[in-house]
């Protein structure tokens, strides 16, 4: 029995003297992505049709293992197609993992990826001042509202649904879609450059809707819904209780004021250069020290 497990030891430090620091690294990337992809299949269709093929493929193993032939044939050719299988199963799965890794800090910080401009950022000062005081507007008379801001995820297909009006944002043409029983009501508005592209827009479902609280109506898992699918702010007013919501990555946040959406939104869409953000922080630390005098 002693000599077994001088033996084993033997091996395993065999095996360890093989290892390297890229051996290493390799291994940690490789449980990194596999944790990655089951963080973002579990509570998902996916994971029952993985517990499905994991069974299904120990079955066949086993079959095979103990002699039935045609079992082991049919086993063969389930693991020649099972790649496939697997990506047209998984479709809407594996393309919102690719879209999220899209989304991911470190491709918004790729050189190539940042175009925002001082125009760009007027113009998104102009689209939030219009924002926040449309939805203290719609607030104030609960009339329900959902606007959707896009962002680097193009939303091409939910714009087709709707009606183009490429018109610069005011209070008063918010006011005026999201007024009852009128043709542009119902639906999203969808912005884009700082303008309102389109309006009457529908939005895609949440994946897990059945997590969602039941208390929240159409608008608000419509905006959960989309932002799941894109890095796409979305902005609801209820039209029950007037609560502002912002919707982003999937979550919804509640209890939003005039204040607090204004802040939210500055911070999400006003980019402001390396060099201008150095002199902010220094001419902020000069006005500390001043009134610390």
């Amino acid at each position: 029995m002693f000599a077994y497990l001088i033996d084993i030891w033997d091996n395993i430090r065999s095996v360890i003297s093989y290892i390297t620091v890229v051996d290493i690294f390799d291994i940690i990337f490789l449980s990194a992505i596999i944790f990655f992809c089951i963080k973002l299949m579990r509570e998902t269709r996916a994971q029952q049709l993985i517990k499905g093929v994991a069974v299904l493929a120990i079955l066949l193993f086993f079959l095979d293992q103990l002699g039935f032939k045609v079992m082991g044939i049919v086993a063969q050719a389930f693991f020649n197609i099972g790649i496939l299988a697997i990506i047209i199963m998984f479709q809407p799965e594996l393309r919102r993992i690719l879209e999220r890794v899209g989304r991911t800090k470190m491709s918004k910080r790729l050189p190539f990826l940042e175009t925002t401009t001082d125009e760009e950022n007027n113009k998104n000062n102009l689209a939030i001042n219009s924002i926040v005081k449309a939805c203290e507007n719609l607030s104030r008379t609960m009339t329900g509202a959902l606007i959707v801001i896009e962002r680097q995820t193009k939303l091409g297909e939910q714009i087709e649904t709707g009606t183009i009006i490429n018109a610069a944002p005011s209070a008063e043409l918010f006011g005026n879609i999201f007024v009852p029983n009128t043709p542009l009501h119902d639906g999203a508005v969808i912005m884009r450059n700082g303008l309102i592209h389109a309006a009457a827009c529908y939005l895609p479902k949440p994946a897990k809707e059945e997590l969602v609280p039941k208390e929240l109506g159409t608008r608000h898992r419509a905006a959960i819904g989309i932002s799941e699918v894109s890095d796409a702010i979305v902005i609801v007013v209820s039209e029950e209780t007037g609560v502002i919501s912002v919707a982003e990555d999937g979550n919804l946040k509640r209890n939003f004021s005039g204040v607090t959406l204004r802040k939210y939104l500055t911070e999400r869409l006003i980019h402001i250069a390396p060099e201008n953000q150095k002199k902010s922080k220094k001419s902020n630390s000069e006005k500390k020290n001043k009134k610390a005098k």
